[in-house]
C-alpha cells in the first residue's frame, strides 16, 4: 500500500473513530427532541398544527445549520490551542493575550469561562441519563408491559458504560464507530421514508417557517425554543474533544453524514405527525414499521450508550485540562493511546460522573422532565463560549471590532434567546443544571485561590533559594556530601524546597549531584523537547547543586524519571547517572488559619477538595522504593 492509500485510510479510521466518540451526542437527538416539542405534559405545549410542525422543524433545521455547522464547525473549532478544543482551551488563550486586555477583564472572562466548564460538567451527566433513558423507553412502543423494567434496564447499561472506559478512548471509539455509522445510516433512511408520506415537509427547510413561527405565533414559539436546543445537544462535545480526534476528521464525519441524517431525520418525523397527529407520543420510533421496532429500539439503546461517550471523553479533558491549568488539583490521569495525545481516561472523574447520572435517572425517571433540565447546561456553556470566542477574534487574531461582532454577535443574540426560554422551565428541573455548575464553579475557583495562598505561604517558610545555596558554602561543620544524586522537587526556582531543608538541617547531608526539578505548567497544550529544559548552576559549577526547570504543556503528562535521564544527557555541570537518583518530595500539612484572602468555609472547602489529590510519587511516575517525602505544617 503507497503512502497516500495509507494515508486515506488511517483518515477514514479516525473518522469513523470520531463517530463512535464525538457525534453520539448530537446524533442521538433525534430520538427526543421532536417529540419533546410537542409533548402534551410540557408547561408550554405545542398544538401538533401545519404551522408549528413546520415551524420547529424549521427552526431545528436551522439551528443546527448555524449554532453547529457555521459556528462550532466552520469557526469556534478553529480557535484551538495547538490541536486541544473545549472551554478550558479558550481560558488558556485567553489568558495569553497581552497587556490590551486589562487584568480584572481577564480575571472576569477566566472566571465566566470556569463556570461554562462547570456546566459542561453537569452536561456530561445529563447527558447519558436522557439519552439512554429515551432509548429503553422505546421498549414501551413495542410492549406497554416493559414500563416497569425500564429504569433497571437505564441503570444497568450506565454502570456497564463507565465500567468500560478504562478501556480508553481510541478503543471505545473503535468499537462504537462501525455502530454509529450504521445508526445514522438507519435514521437518514426512516427520514426518508417519512418525507414519502408528507413531501411538503421540505418546505420547512425555508427560514421563512422559523421566522414566523417564533415571532408571529405569540408566546408558543418563545417557549419552543427550550424544546428545540435538544437538537444541538453535544455541540460543545464535538469542540471539546478535538484533542481525541483533530479538527479534520470531526468536520468531514459532521458534513458527510450526521448533519445530514439528523436533518432528514427531523424533516421524517414532522412529515410522520402531520401525516398521523397521534405519533406525537414517540415519532421517532413510529418512523419504523412496527416489525422492525425490536432491532431498532436496540440500535438506538446502543447509539444512546455512545452518545453518553461523547460528553465522558468531553468530561475526561477538560477535567485534566483544569488540573493543568490550577482549577482542580492534581488528578490521575491515564493517557490511553500513544498515537493521540489528548486521549486519557481520569478515573476520579469517571466515578463522580458515574455516580451523578444514576442520581439523575432515579430522581426523574423519565426523559420527558429531564428534557426540562437537559438545554439548560447547552444554552449556558454555548453562550459563554461565543463570549470568549469573540474576546479571542478580538483580541488574539487582532480582528477588526466589526468583524468580531459579526462573527459572535448574532450567535450570541440566538443563544441568549435559548437561555432565556429554558429558564421558564427552571421550577420543572432546569436548576438542577444550574445548582451542578454553581457547586463546581465554587470547587474550582476556591482550589485555584487556594493554591495561591499556600504557595504565598511556602514562599515564606521556604526562604529564598539562591541564599540557601550560598550559605552551604560556609556551614560550620561542613554539609557532608554522601554519594549519588538526589532530585529535589520543588514548585520554582524562587524558594529552596522544604525536603532538602529538612536533609540539611536535621541529616547535615547532602547527596554530591542534587537536582532541584521544577515543573511549570504552561497554558498551552505541548511543548517541544528542545524547549522543555531550561538549566541554571546557581552561580557555582563545582558544588553540584543544579537549578532546573522543565516545562510541560496542559495536555502532556508527567514521567519525572524519564526526565531525569533527559536532564542526564543534557550535558549539566556537574554530570550524574541518571540510574542511582533518589527523589525527595516535600509534602505540607495545612490547616486554615485566620490569615486573609479567603473565608473559613472555602479554606476548608479547599482542604477538602485537597483529599481527592494524586498521591505525587503516582502523578510524577515516580519509583516508589526511591522516593523519600519530608515536608513542615503550614497555616493559611
Amino acid at each position: 500500500m503507497d503512502a497516500d492509500a495509507t494515508r486515506a485510510v488511517g483518515k477514514t479510521a479516525l473518522a469513523l473513530g470520531a463517530l463512535g466518540v464525538v457525534f453520539g451526542d448530537i446524533g442521538t437527538s433525534p430520538i427526543y427532541t421532536i417529540q419533546t416539542a410537542f409533548d402534551p405534559s410540557d408547561p408550554h405545549p405545542i398544538q401538533a398544527g401545519l404551522q408549528s410542525v413546520y415551524g420547529v422543524v424549521s427552526l431545528i433545521f436551522w439551528s443546527v445549520t448555524l449554532i453547529v455547522t457555521v459556528k462550532y464547525v466552520g469557526l469556534v473549532m478553529r480557535a484551538d490551542n495547538e490541536g486541544e478544543g473545549g472551554i478550558m482551551a479558550l481560558i488558556s488563550q485567553i489568558r495569553q493575550v497581552g497587556k490590551e486586555v486589562p487584568a480584572h477583564i481577564k480575571f472576569v472572562l477566566a472566571g465566566l469561562g470556569v463556570f461554562g466548564a462547570a456546566l459542561f460538567f453537569g452536561d456530561s451527566m445529563i447527558t447519558p441519563a436522557i439519552s439512554v433513558l429515551s432509548a429503553v423507553e422505546g421498549t414501551e412502543t413495542i410492549a406497554s408491559s416493559m414500563d416497569s423494567f425500564v429504569i433497571p434496564i437505564t441503570l444497568t447499561i450506565i454502570v456497564v458504560l463507565f465500567a468500560i472506559q478504562r478501556r480508553g478512548t481510541g478503543s471505545v471509539g473503535r468499537m462504537f464507530g462501525p455502530i454509529m455509522l450504521v445508526w445514522f445510516t438507519t435514521i437518514a433512511a426512516l427520514g426518508i421514508r417519512g418525507i414519502t408520506m408528507h413531501p411538503e415537509v421540505l418546505k420547512a427547510l425555508s427560514p421563512s417557517y422559523a421566522f414566523d413561527f417564533l415571532f408571529h405565533s405569540g408566546s408558543t414559539g418563545f417557549f419552543s425554543l427550550a424544546s428545540v436546543v435538544l437538537a444541538i445537544t453535544g455541540v460543545e462535545a464535538l469542540y471539546a474533544d478535538m484533542g481525541h480526534f483533530g479538527r479534520p476528521a470531526i468536520t468531514r464525519a459532521w458534513l458527510l453524514l450526521v448533519f445530514p441524517a439528523c436533518i432528514l431525520s427531523y424533516l421524517g418525523q414532522g412529515a410522520l405527525i402531520l401525516d398521523d397527529p397521534e405519533a406525537i407520543g414517540a415519532p421517532f420510533f413510529r418512523l419504523m414499521p412496527h416489525g422492525g421496532l425490536v432491532p431498532l429500539v436496540i440500535l438506538a439503546t446502543a447509539a444512546t450508550v455512545i452518545a453518553s461517550q461523547a460528553v465522558i471523553s468531553g468530561a475526561f479533558s477538560l477535567a485534566h485540562q483544569a488540573a493543568q491549568l490550577g482549577y482542580l488539583p492534581r488528578l490521575n490521569v491515564i493517557h490511553t493511546s500513544e498515537r493521540e495525545y489528548g486521549q486519557v481516561y481520569v478515573p476520579l472523574i469517571n466515578w463522580l460522573l458515574m455516580g451523578g447520572v444514576l442520581a439523575l435517572v432515579l430522581a426523574f425517571q423519565n426523559s420527558a422532565r429531564l428534557a426540562f433540565a437537559y438545554g439548560m447546561a447547552v444554552t449556558g456553556t454555548i453562550a459563554i463560549t461565543t463570549i470568549l470566542f469573540f474576546v479571542i477574534v478580538r483580541r488574539r487574531w487582532q480582528r477588526p471590532l466589526w468583524l468580531a461582532l459579526l462573527a459572535a454577535g448574532p450567535f450570541l443574540a440566538a443563544e441568549l434567546a435559548f437561555l432565556g426560554a429554558n429558564l421558564t422551565k427552571f421550577i420543572h428541573g432546569a436548576w438542577v443544571p444550574l445548582l451542578i455548575g454553581v457547586i463546581l464553579f465554587t470547587v474550582m475557583t476556591t482550589w485555584f485561590r487556594g493554591r495561591e495562598l499556600v504557595t504565598a505561604q511556602r514562599f515564606r517558610v521556604e526562604g529564598p533559594l539562591q541564599p540557601f545555596v550560598d550559605g552551604l558554602r560556609s556551614m560550620d561543620p561542613p554539609v557532608i556530601r554522601t554519594p549519588g544524586t538526589g532530585v529535589f522537587m520543588n514548585r520554582g526556582k524562587e524558594t529552596a524546597p522544604l525536603s532538602m531543608r529538612a536533609c540539611v538541617d536535621h541529616l547535615h547531608a547532602l547527596q554530591e549531584h542534587a537536582v532541584i526539578l521544577s515543573l511549570e505548567n504552561l497554558p498551552t497544550p505541548r511543548i517541544r523537547p528542545a524547549d522543555r529544559l531550561e538549566i541554571d548552576d546557581l552561580r557555582y559549577k563545582d558544588d553540584g547543586i543544579t537549578f532546573v526547570r522543565a516545562k510541560y504543556g496542559y495536555a502532556e503528562h508527567h514521567d519525572v524519571p524519564a526526565l531525569v535521564r533527559q536532564i542526564a544527557e543534557a550535558g549539566v555541570e556537574s554530570p550524574f547517572d541518571a540510574r542511582d537518583t533518589s527523589f525527595y518530595l516535600s509534602r505540607v500539612e495545612l490547616t486554615p488559619g485566620d490569615r486573609p484572602g479567603m473565608s473559613s468555609w472555602r479554606k476548608r472547602l479547599f482542604l477538602v477538595t485537597a483529599l481527592i489529590s494524586a498521591e505525587p510519587a503516582d502523578y510524577f511516575q515516580l519509583p516508589r522504593d526511591r522516593t523519600i517525602t519530608l515536608g513542615a505544617d503550614i497555616e493559611f
